[in-house]
């Protein structure tokens, strides 16, 4: 089962699923009030609003982050596309973003589902090939 951290603000929780991160670092630049990767809790969401929230959860590629309004329980992501609106994005120095469902067969025939955003190693380097975990910052991939 997925591993989720959640962390609210009274009228928003945050979602973090710490094994889809990629560590581009969009969330931390987008609003460093709230996401601190230094601290203890990393995100506090006391600091902003939750309009910037959901605005800086919306840059997340990865699909690391998601969030849901209190009052209705509906998680959220804003970075999400329907199949129909597959997105695919080269990421500079980084992975090859695709924004949609899709089904990953490997050479040895499993197939997995993947939903929202997927982030494939283009470095080479990454230990969960063929998924980016971030591996491309440490050795200044280009």
């Amino acid at each position: 089962m997925e591993k989720a951290i959640k962390y609210t603000n009274g009228e928003l929780t945050a979602v973090w699923k710490p094994t889809l991160s990629i560590h581009s670092a969009n969330c931390v630049h987008g609003l460093p009030e709230v996401f601190k990767p230094k601290e203890k809790p990393w995100i506090q969401t006391e600091n902003s609003s939750t309009e910037k929230i959901i605005k800086t959860v919306g840059n997340c590629h990865s699909g690391a982050l998601s969030y849901f309004m209190n009052a209705t329980g509906n998680v959220e992501n804003p970075s999400e596309n329907s199949a129909e609106n597959t997105k695919v994005e080269i990421v500079k120095n980084g992975p090859l973003m695709v924004y949609s469902t899709l089904s990953v067969t490997y050479d040895h025939g499993y197939e997995e589902q993947k939903s929202k955003v997927t982030a494939f190693c283009r470095c080479g380097d990454s230990a969960k090939k063929p998924f980016c975990d971030g591996a491309h910052k440490q050795h200044s991939w280009e």
